[in-house]
């Protein structure tokens, strides 16, 4: 291979280029640190000693050392370090050292990457290959493994199984009971990239990981948890929340490095031009490089533009990304790791650990985003220690100019704070459903302390998502197969993308989403071709688009406001009042600007009428103190442009406090807010139930704010510009906006010490009171409150498709009829009525429980819906006053509709779908108009599906119906009379029985497709 010649001249050459040199606008060199060893307290076998011999492994480092001794101890372990630190190389330590201990031990891998697994289990198998016929099984089961080898693994699992989320999601926990030997055994669990599970993914894997233990704990198994992460703030609390586990953290690094060079370009070109000429100087210098860009189609077209005018070196560069095969992406990674590649133009995809190779050049088309993705980035070049060089190419982003102005600021800033929320209530609710499914849950277990837990599983249980057990200790989940509505990372609300000249996908999209990227009439990019948004049907989640060619981009307007639901934290900062809580945010998408292409000119707008969009999330706000605004508006500072360029460039700087993206974050900017009485701005999570980010960053709220002026005050712009207080994604096109203003207004905010903003007693003692005027609704919890154990909420309407039995009646034969009968019921045999005062349900009406028997049958008069056709043969009307039967036969219907009319509530079992359709034969009353509660009605709310009376006395009374429809059909035809009445009479005494049983306990009981009895909520 040629050897590559010094990177040094290749920086030098750079800055005294007469083309670029001008346009570096920072180098620093970061000098070449030593090793620093370790031992373990209790030295390696012989077997494992001539394992590290073989690998011409000497010493470990010492971070190495300290994480085996911790995890020698039982302990859980998080090793935070940087790239290429050997992080790998513990945890197959520690499964070798289980191994050789018990050769029947599991351990299971998980990586956010498929790539990465593939590249672990060829450093396993070499790190293993000394030991010949002793060494550990293992096996890749992700999305590419095939049916056969899955069915495989899963009959005879191997001691070691590499999985991404998904898988572990899809098909280890919801189908436990086939890996029930891969469980029991299980011993280590290694999560790799830990700091990638954060925001989104990381509040559904936090529900995962709880998931996991459960089923462990099932099978009799602890395993110790090994955690990698890149070198984030806050790796302990990070893993804590991600699993509820005491962790130790190895954060100080023994890893060598060599020399660095770290060099800031601000381009004139546009930066993915920069980028070409770079690479092109690199290959001519035989440099190993990696390209990084911010999307798959710019990494695209960088490789084709340099391919195009790199000669020679043509056929020696590759694009990498996402969507490309399994087997492409391979080929890929075993030429780069070969030499046989020069240059990769990557996106995020190669930023992780995986192993390419010895790399030399580095260079970043745009900031990554955030420190920590930036260090790993550079930290896969110099892996042998040589010298090597990082070049950051800007882009106009607000954080790619702001470190352009402010180079050492970078380098001198620690990385941020990976954030999780482990109790979002929308993700916690979909995987406590989940929970249910694999292993019932149990009011005694671990997982069920948490009050977040609680207060879901009543809700879930009053949605009839989950079924409580006849004692009352235990939760089944009412659907059979949940899982594949959870989407690990993304919302679960995805609207297809169909095109529809041929009705071919083209993506998803999700529902937060849709209004301000797919409405009607926007341009909508895939894969490079161009759309037009022809519809958007809300009732099926469709958006359907057609290819067009288009001279211009679409942009979205709209407006949103907010209003605080709860309060977490408060505290005084210098001239503000800074808070974080619960808020709503009400969105609605009003229209769209259509700009030119080029030039960017405003062609028209166009106004669209969609509904609101609501949703419930955690949020921080500064209050802006009446002196400020008074005292901006006295200079002639425009007040409501100052708040508003604020607020967009405090969301710029925000992924430099917590560990995000900005596309996570909304904000609102407010001149006066009924709540607070004054003007404030807004941020808050893009995710509905919150990420933790505005919380995290509440604890830095200063900061934030010193940064975001900071950022403002030092952009060279006059008025404003997408490198400070312009944001791409404003609803109302960057209008107004004053940078003057926000300068200002920052400044009076950290210095100002009179004029504070006083809140006090205001809204925060009380918020529902102030709250009044802006709100129609004065909740201010988006919970139900703490409780010790799960009660029952009220019902809410659920639809389902699935049927568990049914609830019709059949018709009956015609014949004579009798007269009526009153017969009071005996009180041995009499369900009592109710203890007014002391009951559940507290019963205050005088009820009137009823059912009817027919003549014919549905057959007979032309199909159900002809039942006004049936005629009747007999009704029972149960009085709760008077606690008195009256029997009617058909000549006796004028009476008996105008006896229901005296009622204050009538009751019955599927009176609403065919007693009243029978009776409508008889009258032209309007049986809807009469209050009624039809049992079984409101079941099939709570259930989705429909009961039969006979399968809830049996469960829930213990009794059961005398006899049947088509019983009562024959005894129609016989004549038998009295045996109809006296069977209508048991009917109406269970229906009677089972609203009594309803009202006092707030249940009945049934049993559900896996034979459990189990509970299910009412409440009437």
């Amino acid at each position: 291979m040629e050897r590559s010649k010094n990177i040094g001249e290749y920086i030098q050459s750079l800055k005294a280029s007469k083309r670029l040199g001008g346009q570096v606008v920072f180098h620093k060199v970061l000098p070449e640190e030593p090793a620093i060893w370790g031992e373990p307290l209790e030295s390696w076998s012989g077997t494992i000693g001539q394992m590290l011999r073989d690998a011409d492994i000497k010493n470990l480092f010492s971070h190495q050392a300290r994480a085996i001794d911790f995890l020698r101890a039982g302990e859980h372990v998080v090793v935070a370090t940087p790239t290429a630190s050997g992080k790998t190389l513990i945890y197959n330590l520690m499964v070798m050292q289980r191994f050789l201990l018990r050769p029947d031990s599991k351990a299971l891998f998980i990586f956010p990457l498929k790539a990465l697994a593939q590249d672990q289990l060829l450093n396993l198998n070499k790190f293993t290959a000394s030991l010949e016929g002793r060494r550990p099984t293992a096996a890749i089961y992700d999305g590419d493994t095939s049916a056969w080898h899955r069915k495989r693994i899963r009959e005879r699992p191997p001691n070691v199984i590499m999985t991404n989320p998904e898988m572990l999601h899809l098909s280890f926990l919801p189908h436990h009971p086939r890996w029930a030997s891969f469980f029991s055994g299980l011993e280590t669990v290694v999560v790799d990239e830990v700091h990638t599970y954060r925001g989104l993914l990381g509040s559904h894997m936090s529900q995962v990981f709880r998931r996991l233990q459960r089923v462990c704990g099932h099978y009799h198994s602890a395993p110790a948890y090994i955690f990698n992460s890149a070198t984030v703030a806050n790796p302990k609390q990070l893993a804590e929340r991600l699993t509820d586990l005491e962790v130790r953290t190895v954060c100080n690094s023994g890893s060598p490095k060599g020399k660095r060079h770290i060099l800031f370009i601000d381009p004139m070109d546009s930066p993915a031009q920069t980028a070409i000429l770079l690479l092109k100087a690199a290959l001519q210098r035989n440099l190993r490089t990696i390209v990084y860009t911010q999307s798959r189609k710019m990494a695209e077209l960088i490789a084709i533009w340099a391919g195009t005018q790199a000669g020679k070196y043509a056929d020696r560069i590759s694009a990498y990304r996402a969507g490309f095969l399994p087997e492409e992406r391979r080929e890929i990674e075993s030429k780069l790791s070969r030499g046989e590649l020069l240059a990769v133009i990557s996106t995020s995809a190669l930023e992780l650990g995986i192993d390419i190779g010895d790399l030399d050049l580095c260079l970043l088309v745009g900031y990554p985003g955030t420190i920590v993705s930036t260090w790993q980035r550079e930290g896969r070049v110099g892996r042998n220690g040589q010298e090597s060089a990082m070049i950051l190419i800007a882009g106009e982003d607000a954080l790619d100019q702001y470190f352009m102005r402010n180079p050492e600021d970078f380098i001198q800033r620690n990385p941020e704070s990976a954030v999780v929320n482990p109790f979002n209530p929308n993700i916690l609710a979909r995987h406590a459903t989940c929970a249910a499914n694999e292993l019932p849950l149990s009011k005694s277990e671990p997982y069920m302390q948490a009050r977040e837990v609680v207060e879901a599983v009543a809700t879930l249980e009053a949605d009839g998502e989950l079924l409580r057990s006849e004692k009352g200790d235990r939760w089944f989940s009412s659907r059979k197969a949940p899982h594949r509505q959870v989407h690990l990372r993304g919302d679960g609300s995805p609207y297809a993308i169909i095109d529809s000249s041929d009705g071919q996908n083209k993506g998803e999209i999700d529902g937060l989403r849709v209004f301000k990227e797919t409405h009607p009439g926007a341009v909508y990019l895939h894969k490079g071709n161009t759309y037009l948004v022809e519809t958007l049907d809300l009732e099926t989640s469709t958006v359907s688009v057609t290819q067009a060619k288009v001279d211009y981009y679409t942009r979205a307007r709209g407006h949103k406001h907010t209003e605080i639901m709860a309060i977490y934290e408060q505290k005084q900062l210098v001239g503000t009042r800074v808070s974080t809580g619960r808020i709503k945010v009400t969105e609605q998408v009003t229209g769209y600007d259509r700009w030119r292409i080029r030039g960017r000119k405003l062609i028209d707008r166009v106004l669209l009428d969609l509904p609101e969009q609501t949703f419930e999330t955690d949020g921080i706000w500064f209050e802006i103190p009446s002196g400020v605004q008074t005292e901006a508006e006295s200079r002639y500072l425009h007040f409501m442009g100052g708040i508003h360029a604020m607020e967009h460039a405090a969301i710029g700087m925000f992924p430099l406090i917590v560990m995000t993206d900005r596309n996570d974050l909304g904000g609102i900017s407010i001149p006066y807010h009924p709540q607070i009485e004054a003007a404030a701005v807004f941020i808050y999570d893009g995710i509905p139930g919150g990420a933790g980010l505005c919380r995290e960053a509440f604890h830095r709220a200063g900061d934030l704010l010193g940064v975001t002026l900071k950022a403002i005050q030092t952009c060279p712009c006059e008025s404003g510009c997408p490198s400070c207080v312009h944001s791409p994604k404003c609803g109302s096109g960057n209008r107004p906006i004053d940078k003057a203003s926000a300068i200002f207004i920052l400044k009076e905010l950290l210095q100002r010490t009179g004029d504070t903003a006083d809140t006090s007693g205001r809204y925060a003692a009380d918020p529902t009171e102030h709250s009044a005027k802006f709100r129609k609704t004065h909740s201010l919890t988006n919970s139900t409150s703490s409780v010790s154990d799960v009660g029952m909420l009220p019902s809410m309407q659920k639809t389902m498709s699935q049927e568990y039995e049914s609830g019709e009646k059949p018709g009956s034969f015609s014949g004579n009829s009798r007269g009526d009968d009153d017969t009071k019921e005996s009180e041995s045999s009499a369900p009592l009525a109710l203890d007014r005062s002391q009951s559940r349900g507290a019963v205050v009406k005088r009820l009137g429980v009823f059912d009817l028997e027919t003549q014919r049958s549905a057959q007979e008069v032309g199909g159900w819906n002809r039942a006004d056709l049936m005629k009747v043969s007999c009704a029972v009307l149960y009085d709760s006053e008077e606690q008195v039967y009256h029997e009617y036969l058909e000549k006796d219907m004028p009476r008996f509709i105008e006896y229901l009319r005296q009622y204050d509530c009538v009751v019955g079992f599927n009176i609403r779908r065919f007693d009243y359709k029978v009776l409508s034969g008889y009258s032209d009353f309007d049986f809807e108009s009469l209050p009624t509660l039809d049992l079984l009605e409101e079941i099939h709310k709570q259930l989705g599906y429909r009961l039969s009376l006979d399968h809830l006395a049996k469960v829930t009374l213990g009794s059961q119906k005398s006899a049947d429809g088509l019983q009562a059909l024959r005894w129609w035809k016989q004549g038998k009379i009295r045996e109809i009445i006296d069977y209508c009479r048991q009917d109406v005494r269970i229906t009677w029985k089972i609203y009594c049983f309803g009202n006092e306990n707030g249940y009945l009981l049934f049993q559900n497709k896996a034979g459990n009895t189990v509970r299910v909520p009412v409440s009437w």
